[in-house]
């Protein structure tokens, strides 16, 4: 498969490195800054990116650019109508505007906070202790992420899913708070705390906490390969299911749909 990257840095090459061990093809890669990308545009040029991918002839985009022009990218790729994996995060506010420019132009978009095999398991298994502890009143729940000092949003956007799931499983948590307490929590809040040291690829914990005990479940990555060869399986995926109807054209899925 020939594929198109969208933002080569750190993520890009690794993305390059894993497709390539898998025989695929990258046929561009896409960045402003990048000094070895085979495409440079101005930044926010998004129109720039489309034209650069349509020309190289893929059959499939990945995008790990920026939050800043993660929608602008998304927009102008998307009625390409070629299979696009999209790993950047922190546009979760516009996912419905996705969802009807997908269903208007036919285009096919797969999203996740995280494509990393592992993580996607963590969320199942968060989601039913969270399930299984949910008559249990005297547990509390919280939701800490720790990452590299270089990520640009906060909280992760792995921690607001594994928030989602423990929500959709326990209803008595119905807010989600991520900045500081400067008072005591209700008991309806759901706390997404992080923190940025170092070159940490990403740590998630989530706490089951009562008076009697604690139940701690983390997730601990240890590179960013895993993420990587995560979203070269999900675009695999995703191209052969439009391919043979699995997934349809002019729909957004996320990786549970993958994995």
């Amino acid at each position: 498969m020939k594929i198109a990257l969208v933002g080569y840095g750190k993520m890009g090459h690794l993305l390059r490195s894993v497709a390539e061990s898998k025989g695929h093809t990258v046929a561009v890669t896409i960045d402003p800054a990048a000094p070895d990308a085979d495409v440079k545009t101005a930044p926010g040029d998004a129109q720039a990116v489309s034209r650069a991918v349509k020309s190289a002839g893929v059959q499939g985009i990945i995008e790990f650019s920026h939050p800043s022009a993660v929608m602008g990218n998304i927009k102008a790729l998307l009625p390409l109508g070629i299979p696009m994996v999209v790993g950047t995060t922190g546009w979760d506010a516009q996912v419905d505007e996705v969802a009807a420019l997908a269903a208007s132009c036919g285009g096919v978009l797969l999203h996740s906070s995280n494509y990393s095999i592992g993580v996607n398991m963590f969320f199942k298994i968060v989601q039913e202790a969270a399930k299984l502890l949910q008559p249990f009143s005297e547990y509390d729940t919280a939701v800490w992420e720790m990452h590299h000092n270089q990520k640009a949003d906060s909280p992760s956007g792995t921690a607001l899913e594994i928030a989602r799931r423990v929500m959709a499983s326990n209803p008595a948590k119905t807010k989600l708070v991520t900045d500081a307490f400067h008072e005591r929590p209700a008991a309806d809040e759901l706390h997404v705390s992080s923190t940025r040291c170092g070159t940490v690829p990403g740590t998630h914990t989530v706490f089951f906490d009562s008076a009697a005990d604690t139940i701690e479940l983390t997730h601990r990555a240890r590179s960013r390969e895993g993420f990587a060869a995560g979203a070269v399986y999900s675009l695999e995926k995703l191209v052969q299911g439009v391919q043979d109807g699995t997934f349809k054209r002019g729909q957004l899925y996320t990786t549970d749909s993958i994995f």
